[in-house]
C-alpha cells in the first residue's frame, strides 16, 4: 500500500491555531480603533488648563489623529503588498502603543508628536482591517465587521467613563489616565508577534496568488454550507501558479485608488460625513453637556453612555446589513438618529443625556455600515483596500476639519447653537450620500 503524505493533515492542523488567534487579532485590533481618542473628550478641560491651550487648539487632539489618517490612508495597501498584511497590522499596533506613551510624558510637544504617531497607526489599522476582513472572511463582512466594530464601540466606551475618575484619583491626573491604554495595544503586538517576527503563514483561502471574486456585487449573506473559512485552505490546492511578476503587477494594478469612480466617491464622501459627526461629538459632546449644567464626572459617565449606545448600533448595523439587499435604508435611520439628536441638544440642553444616546445610536451603526461598503462595493480584497484607503485618505481630511471648526465657531458666536446648526446640516448630508452609496453596485461594474 503506498506510504501516506502526512503533510497536508499537519498543513490543515497548523491553520486551524491561526485562524483562531487571527480572530482574536481582528478583535483586539478593534479594541485599539478609537480608546486612545475617545478618552481625550472628557479630560479635554483639564489638558486646556494644564498646557494651556483655547478651545480651537484643545481640540487638535482629537483633529490631528484625522489629518494622520488622511496622510498615512494612502500608503497602507502597497505597506501590506510589500510586507503582508498581518505583519503591518502588528507593527502598526506598536508604533500606536509608542504613540500613546508619548503623548502622557510630560515635555515640550511630547503631546503632539505622540498624538500623530498615535493617529497614523491608528490610520493603517482603519484602512487594513476591512482589507483583512474581506480577504478571509469573504461571505460574513457584515457580521465580521460588526463584531469587530462592537468591540471598538465597547473599549471605546470604557474608555471615556472611566478616565476622569482614574485622572482624578492618579498622581499625574489626564497623562496617566490616558497612558494606560497603551497596555491593551501591547497585548495586540503579543497576538501577531507570529506575523512580526515571520514565523507564521498567513490564514485564509487564495494563498497562491491575489485572485479577484467572482463578477458581481459582493453580498454578506452568501454564505452556505460550502463557503470557505478562514484556515480551511478550501481551494488552496486548487490555485493556479502565477509568476511573481505577473502577481506583483496584479496587486499593484488593483492597490490603485478608484479616483475616478462615482461609486468610490460617494462611499468616500459617506465615509468623511459620518466619522465628522462622531469625531466632532467626541470632542466637544463632554463641553456641551457640562456648559447644559452637568458636572464633569457626569459629562464624562454620559460619553460613555453615548459611546455604549453606539454600542447599540453598531450591533443593530451588523445584525441588519447581511438581510439587505442594500443599505440605502438603514444608513438614512442612522443619519435620522443623529439629526434628532443634534437638535435636541440645540432645543433642549437639559435632556443632553438622551440626545446623546440618539447620537451614539448613529455613529456607532454608521461606521459598520462605511466598513462594510468597503468590501460590499468591491469584488476582492485588494480593490476593498484600495477603496478603504481612499475613503479614509479624503474622508479623514474632511473629518478633520469637524472639531476644529465647530471650536472655531464657539470661540467666535460664544455658544454651541451655529455650531449644532452646522453639525445638524452635516447629518443631514450624511443622509443624501448614504442613499447613494448604498445602493447594490460593484467598482466596474
Amino acid at each position: 500500500m503506498p506510504a501516506v503524505d502526512p503533510r497536508p493533515e499537519r498543513s490543515v492542523s497548523a491553520r486551524a491555531p491561526r485562524a483562531g488567534l487571527l480572530l482574536v487579532g481582528v478583535l483586539l485590533l478593534g479594541a485599539n480603533l478609537r480608546a486612545g481618542i475617545t478618552a481625550v473628550g472628557p479630560v479635554l478641560p483639564q489638558i486646556e488648563h494644564e498646557v494651556g491651550l483655547s478651545a480651537s487648539q484643545a481640540s487638535l487632539l482629537v483633529s490631528l489623529p484625522l489629518v494622520a489618517f488622511a496622510v498615512i490612508s494612502p500608503f497602507a495597501p502597497r505597506l501590506a503588498e510589500a510586507f503582508r498584511l498581518e505583519r503591518v497590522l502588528g507593527l502598526a499596533l506598536v508604533v500606536l502603543a509608542a504613540g500613546i506613551v508619548v503623548r502622557s510624558v510630560p515635555g515640550p510637544g511630547l503631546i503632539w508628536v505622540g498624538t500623530g504617531l498615535l493617529g497614523a497607526a491608528i490610520a493603517v489599522l482603519n484602512v487594513l482591517i476591512p482589507s483583512l476582513i474581506k480577504r478571509d472572511w469573504p461571505h460574513r463582512i457584515g457580521p465580521m465587521t460588526g463584531v469587530y466594530q462592537a468591540v471598538t464601540a465597547l473599549t471605546a466606551a470604557l474608555a471615556s467613563g472611566v478616565v476622569v475618575p482614574i485622572a482624578d484619583v492618579a498622581p499625574s491626573g489626564w497623562r496617566f489616565a490616558l497612558g494606560i491604554w497603551a497596555a491593551v495595544a501591547i497585548i495586540g503586538v503579543a497576538v501577531f508577534l507570529p506575523w512580526i517576527l515571520g514565523v507564521a503563514s498567513r490564514v485564509g483561502s487564495g494563498t497562491a496568488a491575489p485572485r479577484a471574486a467572482a463578477p458581481g456585487p459582493a453580498a454578506p449573506d452568501a454564505t452556505g454550507p460550502g463557503s470557505p473559512t478562514p484556515g480551511s485552505g478550501a481551494d488552496d490546492d486548487a490555485a493556479p501558479a502565477v509568476p511573481p511578476a505577473v502577481t506583483a503587477s496584479v496587486a499593484r494594478s488593483r492597490a490603485r485608488l478608484p479616483l475616478g469612480s462615482a461609486l468610490a466617491w460617494q462611499v468616500t464622501v459617506y465615509m468623511g460625513l459620518q466619522s465628522t459627526v462622531y469625531y466632532t461629538m467626541v470632542t466637544w459632546l463632554p463641553t456641551i453637556q457640562i456648559s447644559a449644567g452637568a458636572t464633569p464626572v457626569q459629562a464624562g459617565w454620559y460619553h460613555f453612555a453615548f459611546q455604549a449606545c453606539g454600542l447599540v448600533g453598531t450591533l443593530f448595523a451588523a445584525f441588519m446589513i447581511p438581510r439587505l439587499r442594500e443599505q440605502s435604508g438603514l444608513g438614512t435611520v442612522f443619519a435620522a438618529s443623529a439629526v434628532i439628536g443634534l437638535l435636541g441638544l440645540l432645543f433642549v440642553p437639559s435632556l443632553s443625556l438622551l440626545w446623546a444616546l440618539f447620537i451614539g445610536f448613529c455613529t456607532g451603526g454608521a461606521i459598520v455600515l462605511a466598513m462594510a461598503l468597503f468590501g460590499l462595493r468591491t469584488t476582492d480584497y485588494h480593490r476593498a483596500a484600495a477603496l478603504s484607503s481612499m475613503a479614509q485618505s479624503v474622508g479623514y481630511l474632511f473629518a478633520a476639519l469637524g472639531p476644529v471648526v465647530i471650536g472655531l465657531l464657539k470661540d467666535a458666536s460664544g455658544s454651541w447653537t451655529a455650531p449644532l446648526l452646522v453639525m445638524v446640516g452635516v447629518a443631514v448630508a450624511q443622509g443624501v450620500f448614504i442613499a447613494l452609496a448604498g445602493r447594490r453596485r460593484t467598482l466596474g461594474a
